[in-house]
């Protein structure tokens, strides 16, 4: 492979680093992750690829899948087209302890568990900004879909410019000190930016698959996860409605999430959703779509990135607008604060809120901060008009 010379005309993100420094890139063998390095290894900066093996080669060499067999062999390409230096860290037992296990604790709480924001959160950004540093790198920079805007109350996290590709909300639980150590390179683009600038650098994954959300899942089969390690989550069940009556049987709550309909296999006069899941009693609960509409929720392990919000929400309420999953448009909410937990009440009822997921607290294109959806709240009550995050 010809050695890499850097492209003209190429974008130029502000990484307020200074010249030549030393710049970790965490490198997952992914389209994304290898044009961070390509960017950044061109603007002049002294790169070095560090790749994560997170878990067992021969169950993860599936297309789509990242962090593990083929992919760790496309970062070293990439590395090598870009004659950097590369590292690969087994880190197998740590995701373990700290991603699938928890996704599958989850599943038997009767939660729908989001592991990417966990895998962000731990191995991604706790462990891989203190290898940087350990390296001597003045920044970390990651493939991910988002902005680091300096504010006037420092670091702030913002939306990507595209849409589509936006990924800040698996970000929310970034900290403070990380968001101010680690970049987004790719943060202004649309995906059919980088993968142009993939073909323009030469880069060998220029055509690869995006990698799936549930990277460690052999075929999509996530329940197959859960069952061999929270087995009582894939053990048969009562489906009832919301007075208690059994209306039908299931095979695992792990098959479940609120607002579901597909696969109760139920004979009603009226569509049935799932409203909740009883896993104390493996139960999944079913009712008509209307009963799905929520008014509030309490939200745990809140992670505030805008100082200023966190003080309206721990006083007169912060009006935001919050996403309570990845794929929806923010709503508009009041948030309450108290200790690391918050009241949200909704404007207008949410439907398919699930425990177990992300809710995410914005202001404009700004992550305030965020936290995991614990339950429905009917004593989050809405406060009166409000201040707005800014």
């Amino acid at each position: 492979m010809a050695a890499f010379s850097g492209l003209a005309e190429i974008p130029a993100p502000a990484l307020a680093v200074p010249a030549g420094a030393r710049i970790v890139v965490a490198m997952s063998g992914g389209v994304d992750s290898s044009v961070t390095a390509a960017v950044v290894k061109a603007q002049g900066y002294d790169v070095v690829g560090v790749t994560l093996q997170l878990y067992d080669h021969g169950a993860a060499t599936r297309a789509g899948s990242c962090c593990a067999g083929q992919d760790i062999y496309d970062a070293r390409r990439v590395a090598d087209r870009l004659g950097i230096a590369h590292y690969v860290l087994d880190f197998e037992t740590r995701f373990r302890t700290e991603v699938i296990e928890p996704f599958a604790a989850s599943y038997a709480a009767g939660e729908t568990p989001i592991p990417c924001i966990e895998c962000n959160r731990t191995v991604k950004f706790r462990d891989l900004v203190a290898i940087a540093q350990d390296l001597g790198a003045a920044a970390l920079a990651t493939g991910h879909y988002a902005r680091r805007v300096e504010g006037p109350e420092g670091t702030e996290l913002r939306r990507a410019r595209d849409p589509v590709r936006d990924q800040s909300y698996f970000l929310f639980a970034t900290t403070r000190t990380q968001l101010d150590y680690v970049r987004f390179p790719l943060g202004d683009l649309a995906k059919d930016a980088t993968r142009a600038l993939a073909q323009r650098f030469a880069l060998p994954v220029a055509t690869k698959p995006d990698s799936q959300d549930i990277c460690f899942v052999p075929d999509g089969r996530y329940s197959d996860v859960v069952a061999k390690l929270q087995p009582d989550a894939t053990a048969p069940g009562e489906i009832v409605d919301r007075s208690g009556r059994v209306v039908g049987h299931h095979d695992g709550i792990a098959n479940f999430t609120v607002g579901q309909r597909r696969g109760l296999n139920l004979a009603a006069p009226e569509p049935l959703y799932v409203l909740a899941i009883d896993a104390g009693r493996r139960r999944v609960v079913v009712g008509p779509k209307a009963a799905l509409g929520v008014g509030a929720i309490r939200v745990r392990g809140v992670n505030w990135l805008a100082p200023g919000a966190a003080r309206q929400a721990a006083g007169s309420g912060l009006a935001a607008s919050v996403k309570v999953r990845s794929s929806r448009t923010p709503v508009a909410a009041t948030i309450r604060a108290e200790g690391t937990d918050a009241h949200v009440a909704f404007a207008a009822n949410e439907t398919a809120v699930a425990p177990g997921q992300g809710c995410v607290f914005y202001d404009d294109d700004r992550v305030v901060g965020g936290g995991w959806i614990a339950r429905p709240d009917a004593d989050a009550a809405r406060l009166d008009s409000p201040r707005s995050a800014a």
